[in-house]
């Protein structure tokens, strides 16, 4: 097998490699300083230059190469521009004898390490060989045949007696997952190696020094002289073609009767996956060109590999987290069927394969499958308590976890535990049974260390036998992917759990701010209608005195539709303050009778659904006091609120000064939602009472749906950003003579809001795009500008960097308003809430010129 670095396998994973001073005969190497001095030979050197080694060192190596090799090494050295690069020069001469070298070159330790061997006259078309290669190996229906073909195509290009695919385990230990050989000598297919074969050290250099040769088992090596540099350091040999190799893998590789071995690293995702391992069981020295082509092919290999397993993990993960969205579905839905295994166990052994699933959940537990005992069970979760219960736990040997698992293990052998609560508590664990299995390896894996000829090192196994081991008490071991999947699984049974638990608390946060944001959209989006709504009524003035007194009406209306709409939905969703309702609805339906409407209450705040319920009723009593009660003449309406004793809140409507009240004759929708709102969806009462002197209603809303405010302000939660105050009383001459940037992607709204600058004397340029505002300031001077910020699926953020650099003043519109999202630099700039209103752009630029 691969071979092994000349390391003290007593403390294998201590010890660094030693690199071996040495290279293998066929070839020669030269190190020379930058300024082209020959610093280091190797002793065989002579046969090349006709020099003693001892002579060279300290020469100018352009004394002993032809000129042109010298400007072509030149050039190659320009290239090694990334650590562990080496150059290759083909069918190059040197000396005088007519043969052509294979050169390599790279840098060691500060000096440049210049390798030959013989090679051939031409050097073959390696693009096209890869591509023909790569050809086949696309064909591979499935990984085991990928696997095959690969070592089908290096065996045909190189012509080893056996080529073998060589995969290795996350604990180090390896496989051989594929083999082409000639017939007669015997299969080493499905047989495994202990990690001890292939140190770490020894990986890591695999994953420097791709293709590693050993031409013939019985060669001796050639030194390197002299051994030591002045500093006592010897060379590096990590990326030498020509080096030689550890005695030990020597020793191991004639215990198996091979001759030469040839290896070539498989790297996916930057990670030694394995190797191409050939064998011969006599010298075989391919030519370097071969060698390099085969070295692409194992790089192109490797991506078509990583290619493969990544589609593959790909697939499953997304059905896993089709899986995870049917639980999350389900679930929210039906929480009771976090008790029910059968279905539990059902959708989790879907996403990731088990024999059996156990739950535990505040001490309570069930199971469905194939699990262990129940006292058993208890002993594994409270040994899961004593690991890191905030993560997925895994094994394939449940004995590594508790003691006399061996009792129960041919029905539970491996475990997957998923925590479903952050404290150690719990858990929904999935259960492998045992997997009998003969695990072939090519010598006894238990015996890997022993004194040898070599000393207390690692001593070969004498031989390549097959082994067997029958593994007891272990199950399939769970995946990566499968890992990856069941923490997707956790997380979504920890939304769902925490809902039912006391540490709910962040989670509920996390799920409001999603809410938060949809109901922002929707907000913005009612935003953007009414004053598209607004913006067509006050476009479409009629040339009718009465008509357009109707116009004016529901113009008028929709725009205290509109204030009533952003109260309601000025702060982030949650409970929201009853007196705000009340001066919406009365700015809404009773505009010129405002101060007829008199509130007293200390300030309370209803939740979202009391509230939506408060705003119904407060709304009809409004309607039908203006049409027909106290609100119609000179008469006022008298609100209160207050706490009786339960702490519900009992809200009470009374009229009085109006006509004489006359109890309906019909019993109509409104009426309908004032006796029947709040009993029906709040769990209340509700009176009224149709008095001649006044109509009185009363309403007691339960506790839980009425909360006090907080005593802290919105500064301390809210971006600070100027504020406009609805009571500033504005110039109506601010805007003489100024020249005003509007930037808005809607016709009508744009309209509407020229109309408004217009009537302060403003001078508007519009642009409904950011190219078109761009194009205004390369051309025009402008004193001001109001940028909507969301233009179809642009921002207008990059025409408020170009004001901000013109330090021309400016402010955002959105239907989101204080909701909006800026980007850092323009945090601080106030935004208007649309639609827009004759106010709020006047308060906005008051802001400025004021």
């Amino acid at each position: 097998m691969p071979d092994l670095e000349k390391v003290d396998l007593t403390n294998c994973d201590r010890e660094p490699i030693h690199l071996l001073g040495a290279i293998q005969p066929g070839g020669f190497l030269i190190a020379v300083s930058t300024d082209w001095i020959i610093a280091r030979v190797s002793k065989n050197i002579r046969d090349l230059l006709g020099h003693d080694p001892e002579d060279l060192i300290g020469s100018p190596l352009p004394n002993y190469v032809p000129a042109s090799l010298l400007h072509d090494l030149r050039n190659r050295v320009s290239y090694l521009s990334a650590p562990d690069m080496v150059e290759r020069l083909f069918a190059c001469q040197i000396g005088t004898s007519g043969q052509p070298y294979d050169v390599a070159i790279h840098f060691s330790g500060g000096q440049i390490v210049i390798e030959a061997e013989p090679g051939t006259a031409h050097a073959g078309d390696a693009t096209n060989s890869v591509r023909a290669m790569m050809a086949r190996l696309d064909q591979a229906k499935d990984i085991s045949a990928f696997y095959r073909e690969g070592a089908r195509q290096v065996r045909a290009l190189l012509g080893y007696d056996r080529v073998m695919v060589y995969k290795f385990a996350g604990s180090g230990a390896g496989e051989v997952v594929a083999e082409v050989a000639k017939s007669g000598i015997g299969s080493f297919l499905g047989l495994h190696y202990p990690a001890s074969d292939i140190p770490r050290q020894a990986r890591a250099l695999y994953k420097r020094n791709l293709v590693r040769i050993v031409r013939d088992v019985a060669s001796e090596p050639v030194p390197i002289v002299p051994a030591f540099d002045p500093a006592g350091m010897p060379l590096d040999l990590s990326l030498s073609i020509l080096r030689s190799v550890s005695p030990i893998h020597i020793e191991y590789l004639k215990n198996m009767g091979v001759g030469a071995t040839l290896s070539i690293s498989i790297v996916v995702d930057d990670e030694l996956w394995g190797l191409f391992a050939c064998h011969n069981y006599s010298p075989r020295s391919p030519t370097f060109e071969r060698r390099s082509v085969c070295e692409l092919f194992a790089q192109m290999f490797s991506m078509r590999l990583e290619s493969r397993e990544r589609r593959q993990i790909v697939e499953y993960e997304r059905r896993a987290r089709d899986i995870s969205d049917q639980l999350l579905g389900a679930v929210a839905s039906d929480e009771t069927l976090l008790n029910d295994p059968d279905w539990l166990g059902d959708i989790l052994t879907s996403a990731i394969p088990a024999d059996g699933v156990g739950v535990w959940i505040n001490g309570n537990y069930a199971f469905s499958g194939v699990t262990p005992p129940t006292e058993d069970f208890r002993r594994i979760v409270r040994a899961l308590n004593g690991t890191a219960a905030g993560r997925v736990y895994t094994t394939d040997h449940i004995g590594s976890l508790i003691s006399d698992a061996g009792s129960f293990a041919d029905r539970a052998a491996g475990l997957l535990a998923i925590p479903i609560s952050r404290s150690p508590r719990d858990y929904v664990i999935l259960f492998r049974s045992e997997l009998k299995q003969s695990v072939r390896w090519a010598g006894d894996p238990h015996k890997p260390i022993e004194y040898g000829p070599n000393g207390p090192r690692l001593t070969p196994r004498e031989s390549s036998e097959e082994w067997k081991e029958t593994v007891d008490g272990h199950s399939e071991p769970f995946t990566p992917s499968e890992l990856r999947v069941a923490e997707t699984l956790r997380a979504t049974l920890i939304e769902v759990v925490l809902r039912l638990a006391d540490e709910a608390a962040a989670e509920r946060r996390q799920s409001t701010a999603r809410q938060e944001m949809l109901i922002a959209e929707l907000n913005h989006r009612v935003r953007n209608i009414l004053g598209v709504i607004r913006g067509l009524i006050r476009q479409s003035q009629p040339d009718s005195p009465e008509v357009r007194e109707f116009v004016r009406l529901v113009d008028g209306r929709i725009h205290a539709l509109a204030r009533a709409h952003n109260q309601i939905t000025d702060d982030h969703w949650g409970p929201a303050p009853l007196n705000a309702l009340i001066e919406a609805e009365a700015a809404a339906f009773a505009a010129d009778r405002q101060s007829a409407i008199i509130a007293t209450g200390d300030p309370v705040l209803l939740n979202p659904q009391a509230y939506s319920t408060m705003a119904l009723v407060i709304h009809e009593l409004v309607t039908n006091s203006t049409k027909y009660g106290s609100l119609s003449g000179g008469g006022e309406v008298q609100i209160s609120w207050s706490r009786n004793a339960q702490d519900d809140l009992v809200f009470v409507w009374q009229e009085t000064g109006g006509p004489p009240v006359m109890p309906p004759k019909r019993k109509g929708f409104g009426t309908t939602i004032v006796n029947r709102s709040v009993p029906y969806d709040l769990g209340g009462s509700a009176t009224i009472d149709y008095a001649v002197e006044g109509v009185r209603a009363e309403f007691c809303i339960p506790a839980r749906h009425v909360s006090q405010p907080k005593t802290y302000g919105a500064s301390l939660v809210r971006t600070q950003r100027p504020t406009i105050s609805s009571q500033q009383v504005i110039d109506p001459h601010m805007l003489e003579r100024k020249r005003i940037l509007l930037v808005e992607d809607s016709l009508i709204i744009a309209l509407d809001a020229e109309d408004i600058l217009n009537r302060f004397g403003a001078d508007v340029l519009t642009a409904s795009t950011p190219e078109a505002a761009h194009d205004i300031l390369d051309k025009e001077r402008v004193d001001f500008a109001i940028l909507d910020i969301n233009l179809g699926d642009q921002t207008s953020f990059g025409i408020a960097d170009r004001l901000a650099e013109l330090n021309v003043p400016f402010f955002f519109a959105s239907g989101y308003g204080e909701q909006a999202s800026l980007p850092m630099q323009h945090r601080s700039t106030a935004v208007v809430q649309k639609p827009y209103t004759t106010h709020n752009i006047a308060s906005a630029i008051e802001h400025f010129y004021g």
